[in-house]
């Protein structure tokens, strides 16, 4: 049931046709009363805040100019999206974004004609939308407009250096909006943050532009050499005001702004301008997480990204009771390492644009020197990583599973092959709930122990992920993975003393003579909280945790093919090419004859949900591990 209501105009706009039927004089109210429906929605329901409050009047003004669908509109990550979801026809099911089995928090082109591009990973909305202007060229679609809206966060990524020096040189009718917010999750880095901050506090510059929007308001006046005049005119002023050296003009782009990107009525004026003017355009926008919000606007961009529940009069966050409880995974990652690098001068610390995500802040405060925040760069943070092991040094690369799949052909050539000992953190491995399937880090374990020298690994609670972490930065141990997922752990006392885990050595969780559940990673867990059933009705399971995925723990799993007929792997990643498949791979090359049951994600994406939902459709949660034993003993149970 959908219990929140819209205001007046903008409960009437059902598609941006409706938006566009409106007066520009409207353009105002109608943005405010979009925003505040965003905010009455998310702080109940939670998802991405501050960047969609940000985009609010430029997602108004775009749909009011262009003609969308039809004119493509693609956003970059998708975090800002909101705005544009509610007025393409999916006001009335907003309140199920993020919700399983309801509307994704991202693009997604199976969604909506209004989606023309699926996205969850950052920067790549340039590439796309060249992509789609080349194809709309050889259709001899000429008038078609295409338009990307990228983040200065996400302008730092590879992939959108690469579509902007392809861009310049096709003359196609492509529009980049540059959404310039000085920020990603945490505050944006790099030199272009730099440049970018240059041009938009030039005050000499910022007086002067509005002699280029003038002219180009005034084409008409010029007659048939308008554009010829306005071309010049431009030129002089920029020339004059930033010198020769304008980065985007450098690639053939014609740059605008920087503009107020929460302006909606001026936004529109310049918008119509743009859509007269051929070839490759970026129109610099400068704008505000969380804009119009003042608890957000005042507070921290980077808990207002996305802050869960909260009163949206007061703006205090709504946070479960202060019990003691574990610890997350991010947090035993971000005190661990600074308890090692107290340890060990050699050290450092890698993310890409992950700070707070990772941890990574909190050695930050303490160790500042010795962390690195690359931008949204995962493969520069590899090779990056991959050069200060050359040098002696220990990187800890922290990134989240998801976007390691960015960096593979980094790992493998400049890490793996050299035998270089660079350690991946791997966080928010396993199913992540609600973000879905782009950020749903199931694939690492696949592709990783495929790798040779790679050593493959997954705590069961934080006291093993310490103990990894410590094992991970001895002398000589090359290129190192862990993986550990997203939320809390199960140990209250977690902070033990280091001990070194031998690399390639399971364990025995319990002993048992019937079945055989063998785990990697977070999935003992479930092992341990169905055991209790097992026990009450007298099965005898054996448990256990086999830490690696390569090496392999031959020993043990030699002890366990020659006592167990029937054996259960059971994994929070994907089954193809997963560990229930190396553990299959094992029992052939041993010729071993034991009934495997394999537990995990089928060969399909799956949609967002809690964690726990996820699970049980796949069929790997608690529940399922009961039904699977009570299966191959034969036996009937009502599975609680």
């Amino acid at each position: 049931m959908n219990k929140f209501k819209a205001g007046q105009l903008l409960s009437k706009i059902n598609s941006p046709s409706d938006l566009r039927k409106l007066n520009k004089i409207d353009l105002p109210q109608v943005s405010e009363e979009l925003r505040q429906f965003i905010i009455d929605v998310v702080s109940e329901k939670g998802g991405h805040f501050g960047a969609s409050l940000g985009v609010v009047e430029l997602t108004v003004a775009l749909h009011h100019t262009f003609n969308t669908p039809e004119d493509q509109l693609v956003w970059d990550v998708g975090h800002q999206a909101y705005g544009h979801k509610i007025l393409t026809g999916r006001r009335d099911v907003f309140h199920t974004n993020r919700v399983y089995k309801g509307i994704s928090g991202f693009p997604k082109r199976s969604e909506s004609v209004y989606d023309t591009f699926g996205v969850g990973h950052s920067s790549t909305s340039i590439s796309a939308a060249l992509g789609m202007s080349l194809a709309s060229e050889l259709k001899k679609h000429k008038n078609k407009q295409h338009i990307a809206v990228i983040g200065d966060g996400s302008m730092t990524g590879g992939i959108a250096f690469e579509g902007l020096n392809h861009a310049g040189t096709e003359d196609t009718n492509i529009l980049i909006i540059l959404n310039d917010n000085c920020m990603s999750i945490d505050p944006a880095v790099g030199a272009l943050k730099e440049y970018l901050t240059d041009i938009a506090t030039s005050k000499t510059y910022n007086k002067a532009k509005n002699k280029i929007w003038k002219i180009l308001g005034k084409l008409s006046k010029f007659g048939p050499n308008a554009q010829k005049v306005a071309q010049k005119v431009e030129g002089a002023v920029k020339s004059s005001l930033l010198g020769e050296s304008n980065y985007f003009e450098s690639l053939n782009f014609r740059y605008f702004g920087p503009i107020d990107g929460h302006d909606v009525m001026h936004l529109s004026d310049v918008l119509s301008d743009l859509k007269n003017i051929p070839g490759p355009k970026i129109l610099h926008c400068i704008t505000e997480k969380g804009k119009g919000y003042k608890p957000a606007e005042e507070g921290d961009s980077t808990k207002w990204h996305a802050p869960g529940l909260f009163n949206k009069e007061t703006g205090e966050i709504i946070s479960n009771p202060s019990k003691k409880s574990p610890p997350k995974y991010q947090d035993v990652f971000g005190e661990t390492i600074i308890e090692l690098a107290e340890q060990n001068e050699n050290i450092v610390g890698v993310t890409p644009a992950m700070l707070t995500g990772s941890s990574l802040n909190k050695m930050l405060d303490v160790m500042p020197e010795r962390v690195f925040d690359v931008g949204i760069a995962e493969q520069h943070a590899v090779t990056f990583s991959a050069g200060l092991a050359t040098q002696g040094m220990t990187p800890f690369c922290n990134i989240y599973s998801t976007f390691m799949q960015r960096a593979y052909d980094q790992v493998i050539h400049d890490v793996a092959i050299q035998n270089l000992d660079v350690i991946f953190c791997l966080d928010r491995a396993g199913f992540v709930g609600a973000d879905g399937a782009t950020h749903h880090g199931v694939f690492d374990i696949s592709y990783f122990r495929c790798i040779p020298n790679m050593i493959v690994s997954a705590p069961m609670n934080e006291q093993e992920l310490r103990n990894l972490m410590y094992t991970a930065q001895l002398p000589n141990k090359g290129p190192f993975s862990i993986r550990y997922p997203r939320g809390k752990g199960v140990m209250i006392d977690w902070k033990t003393p280091f001990e070194e885990i031998e690399v390639g050595k399971g364990r025995k969780i319990k002993d048992g003579e019937q079945i055989a559940i063998l785990t990697i990673g977070n999935t003992g867990n479930f092992v341990v909280k169905a055991d209790v059933d097992f026990v009450k009705k007298g099965f005898d399971i054996a448990h256990y945790d086999m830490r690696f995925v390569k090496p392999l723990d031959t020993a043990l799993l030699h002890e366990i093919f020659q006592k167990f007929e029937k054996i259960i792997t059971v994994e929070d990643s994907c089954l193809q090419g997963g560990f229930g498949s190396a553990i299959i791979e094992f029992m052939t090359d041993n010729n071993y004859k034991s009934d495997v049951l394999r537990l995990g994600i089928p060969d399909k994406f799956i949609n967002h949900g809690t964690q726990q939902e996820l699970y049980s459709e796949c069929y790997f949660d608690v529940k399922a591990i009961k039904q699977s034993v009570y299966n191959l003993l034969g036996r009937k149970a009502q599975i609680i």
